[in-house]
């Protein structure tokens, strides 16, 4: 892979390619051992320690998580193959999931799901598809607490001219994340929609409109703060880097 250094960031598809590059590279750990095959009910879940999901990770800090991403881990031995739950280096669970494609999980499976910055890099369709699949896996009462670029932030910094682009900017150099950041505000906003895969930007009506759509009640969407919540456990997923962009929503699955 070229040197971050040798990114142009006024070239999205190339930029996009050397990402996912970086990604399927980085996907490694020392040892998979598979321990259950589809599809996996509350009760196998459980016999795993398993009560929720984290999407877009390969390994989560939650000590029930199940944890997943469409890019599959790989051993020097093994690669996860899609829809199976390999325990990883002797401790955590991960599952290679497609979040376009039905989800291998029985009906009311888990308690919570937690999504960092996911449901952007699919379509509005993708994205409603997969909110009702993860309405269908929630148990009655289950929580779903997502986090995505907030479009309304980044207007409101274009036409404030605000310190927000500034803070972005060394937050995203402070994490290696390519060379600095041209600092032009036209350039800012673009490249939300058109850099990491992007593919649908939100603001919290957008989401709630996703959400109602895959089935969930209007009046339970609700939005968060960074690390708070209905459920400390899961609030504290959130990552530090994407505070500062983010918007923080949760919604309950109530009784059918």
């Amino acid at each position: 892979m070229a040197r971050v250094s040798e990114w142009d960031w006024g070239r999205p598809e190339e930029l996009s390619a050397r990402m996912d590059g970086f990604l399927v590279e980085s996907a490694t750990c020392e040892k998979l051992e598979e321990v259950a095959a589809p599809p996996f009910s509350r009760a196998s879940l459980a016999d795993l320690g398993v009560t929720g999901v984290e999407f877009a990770a390969w390994k989560s800090h939650h000590s029930a998580a199940l944890a997943s991403d469409v890019v599959p881990l790989r051993a020097p031995d093994a690669v996860a193959a899609p829809g199976r739950i390999y325990r990883v280096d002797g401790d955590a669970l991960f599952a290679a999931l497609d979040i376009c494609e039905p989800l291998p999980l029985a009906d009311g499976a888990v308690d919570w799901v937690y999504a960092e910055h996911l449901v952007e890099h699919v379509s509005l369709g993708a994205g409603i598809g997969w909110l009702t699949e993860v309405r269908r896996i929630l148990a009655p009462g289950g929580l779903l607490r997502l986090t995505t670029p907030d479009l309304a932030t980044y207007v409101d910094g274009y036409r404030a001219g605000n310190p927000f682009f500034s803070r972005h900017r060394g937050r995203m150099r402070a994490a290696g994340l390519g060379p600095p950041m041209p600092p032009r505000r036209a350039f800012m906003f673009n490249q939300v929609f058109y850099l990491y895969g992007h593919r649908w930007l939100y603001d919290f009506e957008e989401l709630q409109h996703a959400l109602v759509s895959a089935g969930f009640s209007a009046d339970d969407v609700r939005r968060c703060a960074f690390r708070e919540g209905e459920r400390p456990d899961v609030a504290d997923l959130d990552r530090v880097l994407r505070n500062d962009e983010s918007l923080y929503v949760e919604v309950v699955k109530r009784d059918v």
